[in-house]
């Protein structure tokens, strides 16, 4: 057994481990974020809807009125042409 040779690794792994435990100096770069023209135009429209209210309380009023008078009269047609328009919408 050669006890020189021993040595000669056991120099080769402690300089490994010196050369492992050096930290290197990194400075931390801080996050940044940018929003878009478009999505900023998307919160604003966002926002604008959340206060619109659901209801439109006065074209509900009219056609109440006009229900319970008797003079609210709706084509078969017009019907017709909503139902498809929408399903059309839909389907898009």
């Amino acid at each position: 057994m050669r006890i020189d040779g021993m040595q000669k690794v056991a120099q080769l792994y402690s300089s490994n481990n010196a050369a492992k435990t050096e930290k290197k100096k990194v400075e931390a770069q801080k996050d940044k974020v940018q929003i878009s023209q478009a999505g900023r135009d998307y919160q604003i429209a966002k926002k604008a809807v959340a206060e619109s209210p659901d209801v439109r309380e006065d074209l509900v009023a009219r056609i109440k009125s006009r229900v319970q008078d008797g003079t609210y009269e709706v084509s078969g047609n017009a019907f017709a042409e909503k139902v498809i328009e929408r399903y059309n919408r839909m389907m898009r």
